[in-house]
């Protein structure tokens, strides 16, 4: 198995809807704000390259929303889902699989691109995963999160007949090495893969952990549904991954791929942080 870091670009979010009740005087020490109170973000994929597999898991915002879908977001940066495919040597007629950990519009908008007047997949040897509990909450969003499920980044993938679910419930084997966890509090049944890669165990976070700011418990976005379950489920599974010296690799921190854990007189912290590609 090889493991590849996809960057699909930058955007920027409020720093107080990403850390919720913690007061910006002690976030923005770990994830700095600009004069608008935005924080940089990154949305960055993994490619799992395993036999005749090749599995992208997650594929950024893509590109096909309108200027002012765009101006709420702030993107910037030169990386994308293709340049970051093609610097390997892939397309993304290569990929075998693609691995929704959710359907939020950061996560999946790559998935679908538009030709003219018609939405189709991006990627049209793949088959597409999610699973039946997560897509039903996702087609009928409740009020709060409706903004983050887009219909045209979603429904498309069924009309193509490339969908395909996974069973709803912890720790289906997904492809070899590879497993599923799932979590309930950001949003219903997000799913994160968990991979033996190199004698260690690796996890791509989504969003139960995007930045290493965020290792502290009590450090749970606005954006999750719910968040006392985010908290249970958080300090669960750090308290796991620190036993265990799991390496977790973050989807949207801007500046760290991946990183270890620690337990120290204040509670879990970070250990150590370092590139994908040093492992």
């Amino acid at each position: 198995m090889n493991l590849y870091t996809i960057n699909t670009g930058y955007f920027k979010l409020d720093g107080g809807a990403m850390f919720g009740v913690v007061p910006k005087v002690i976030w923005q020490k770990t994830n700095p704000a600009d004069q608008n109170n935005l924080c940089s973000l990154a949305m960055r994929c993994l490619l799992i390259e395993d036999g005749k597999r090749l599995i992208l898991v997650d594929t950024g915002i893509g590109d096909k929303q309108d200027v002012k879908f765009f101006s709420h977001y702030y993107l910037y940066g030169d990386d994308s889902l293709d340049k970051s495919l093609y610097k390997l040597g892939f397309s993304r007629d290569d990929i075998t699989d693609v691995f929704l950990t959710h359907l939020h519009f950061d996560h999946c908008g790559g998935c679908i691109i538009r030709k003219g007047e018609k939405l189709t997949p991006a990627f049209k040897n793949a088959i597409y995963w999610t699973n039946h509990k997560h897509w039903h909450w996702a087609i009928n969003p409740n009020d709060r999160e409706k903004a983050s499920f887009l219909k045209e980044n979603i429904l498309p993938i069924e009309e193509s007949g490339q969908l395909q679910f996974f069973s709803d419930y912890e720790g289906p084997s997904f492809y070899n090495n590879i497993n599923i966890r799932f979590t309930y509090g950001h949003t219903d049944a997000m799913m994160l893969p968990q991979m033996n890669y190199k004698g260690k165990t690796l996890f791509y976070m989504a969003d139960l952990l995007p930045t290493v700011g965020h290792i502290p418990l009590a450090y749970i976005p606005a954006y999750d549904m719910f968040p006392l379950q985010s908290l249970h489920e958080k300090k669960f599974f750090l308290e796991e991954a620190c036993t265990n010296n799991y390496i977790l690799m973050l989807e949207h921190d801007a500046v760290n791929e991946c990183c270890t854990l620690k337990i120290t007189d204040k509670g879990i912290r970070l250990a150590e942080c370092f590139k994908l590609s040093d492992i």
